[in-house]
C-alpha cells in the first residue's frame, strides 16, 4: 500500500464520484465523524457522486440516508439500496424478488441459532433486528471474539451454501451472489442509468477491512483509511493508497485529494 500523497495528480483530476464503506471508514463507534461528514458535503457542493455501501442493516441505514449528503445506501452487503426521492421519502430497491428473500430469511435464522448454539461467545449482532437480507455475528463492536472463533462462524456459513465475509465488527452471511461489487453496479446502473465497469477510471472506493477486498481488487483507484493495517496481513488484494489517518479523518483527507486535484484542473 502506497501513501496517498503518491496519488497521481492526473489521476485524481478525472474522479467524479466516490464509493465508500461505513463502519470504521466514515465512523467511530455508529457514528458519523464530524471530518467525514464535512467532506461528503463538500464532495456534493462541488458536483460530485457520493455512495456508500455496507454490511450494516437497512434498518440501520435509514437515519443516515436521509441525513448525509450522499446520493445512496447500498446495505447489507449489496442486498438492499436506500434512495431519497425528490419528495424527501426513502425508496428501498432490492435485488431478490420478495419470494426469494422471505425464502432465504427463514433459511438465514435457523443458521444463525446453530452458531450461536455451537460457537462459544457467539452473539447475534445487535443491529440484527433491522436486517432483512442477511445475518451478522457480532465479533469486534460489542463482543469479543478470538480469530479462531471467526473463522468458526466463516465456516458454519458457508457449510449452509452461505456467502460470508469479515467486516470490521461483523462476520455477515447471505443466499445469492451479490456482494459490495456487485451492489456497486447495480446501485450506478439503478440510480444512473450507467455501467460502472465502463467508468472506473472515474470513480475512487474507499473501505478499512477484509469485506472491502472485492473493491479493492477491482477498482483502479481505491484507498484504505489508516485503520486498515489491522487486516494488512489478511489481504490478498489491498488498497493501492492509504491514508495517514483512520476513520473519518482518512476519508476526508481522500475526498480532500480529489478536490485539491479538481480544482488545479487546467479550464
Amino acid at each position: 500500500m502506497l501513501p496517498l500523497s503518491d496519488w497521481p495528480l492526473a489521476a485524481r483530476r478525472g474522479i467524479t464520484g466516490v464509493l465508500t464503506d461505513i463502519d470504521d471508514t466514515l465512523t467511530s463507534d455508529g457514528s458519523a465523524s464530524p471530518e467525514a461528514l464535512a467532506a461528503l458535503a463538500a464532495l456534493r457542493e462541488a458536483g460530485l457522486h457520493a455512495i456508500a455501501i455496507t454490511g450494516r442493516p437497512v434498518g440501520w441505514s435509514e437515519p443516515f440516508a436521509l441525513q448525509w449528503p450522499i446520493d445512496a445506501i447500498v446495505a447489507e452487503n449489496g442486498a438492499v439500496a436506500l434512495v431519497r426521492g425528490c419528495d424527501g421519502a426513502l425508496r428501498k430497491h432490492y435485488q431478490q424478488d420478495a419470494a426469494t428473500r422471505a425464502r432465504n430469511f427463514a433459511r438465514m435464522q435457523q443458521v444463525a441459532a446453530r452458531i450461536v448454539a455451537t460457537v462459544p461467545g457467539a452473539q447475534l449482532a445487535r443491529d440484527s433486528a433491522g436486517r432483512e437480507t442477511d445475518i451478522a455475528i457480532d465479533h469486534s463492536e460489542f463482543t469479543q471474539l478470538a480469530p479462531a472463533q471467526v473463522r468458526e462462524v466463516v465456516a458454519l456459513m458457508r457449510a449452509e451454501g452461505m456467502t460470508a465475509t469479515v467486516s470490521s465488527i461483523h462476520v455477515n452471511g447471505w443466499y445469492g451472489t451479490h456482494d459490495k461489487l456487485a451492489g456497486a453496479r447495480w446501485i450506478l446502473r439503478t440510480l444512473l442509468g450507467r455501467e460502472l465497469d465502463a467508468e472506473l477510471d472515474h470513480w475512487v472506493y474507499v473501505g478499512d477491512s477484509t469485506n472491502d477486498e472485492c473493491m479493492f481488487e477491482r477498482f483502479t483507484h481505491c484507498a484504505g483509511v489508516a485503520n486498515i493495517r489491522r487486516f494488512e496481513a489478511q489481504l490478498r488484494h489491498p488498497p493501492k493508497y492509504v491514508t495517514p489517518s483512520e476513520r473519518g479523518r482518512g476519508f476526508a483527507e481522500v475526498a480532500a485529494a480529489v478536490l485539491q486535484a479538481r480544482a488545479t484542473a487546467t479550464p
